[in-house]
């Protein structure tokens, strides 16, 4: 096959006026194009057209700093830049509240495997076959 042959676009299973229609109504979406500066009709198109290409790169603009502020946009200082990392890194910058509020991380489902002994004190059983692989790949 040769590399000039264009790849099958990977996109929308379902129509795109139903998906359209349900972005509109969507209170997220209209959320997120408050948040972003855009009127919901355009957001909603620029959704649709990543989600009807799923290959398709978004656009990264760098701009100087003096173009941002004449834009009003007030760019961090490289001072504010690395106080955020190192706040970051310590763990000091807390969940977002909004976060907090959807619930993203609450699950109904079973958690998965205990790390450490339960409150009683008793240590979980470990699976001989987990054991015998773990061992396996210490030889």
């Amino acid at each position: 096959m040769s590399q000039d042959t264009p790849r099958p676009k990977r996109g929308l299973k379902r129509p795109i006026e139903v998906v359209r229609a349900e972005l509109l109504k969507d209170a997220d979406t209209k959320r997120i194009a408050k948040a972003v500066g855009m009127e919901l009709e355009a957001y909603v198109e620029l959704v649709l057209q990543y989600a009807q290409d799923k290959d398709k790169e978004p656009v990264l603009e760098v701009v100087e700093d003096e173009e941002l502020r004449a834009n009003g946009f007030n760019p961090p200082s490289a001072e504010d830049v690395a106080k955020f990392i190192i706040q970051g890194a310590k763990g000091e910058l807390g969940v977002n509240q909004e976060f907090e509020k959807s619930e993203f991380e609450t699950s109904k489902g079973p958690k998965g495997p205990a790390l450490t002994a339960t409150p009683t004190g008793e240590i979980p059983k470990v699976d001989p076959s987990l054991a015998d692989q773990v061992k396996k790949g210490r030889n």
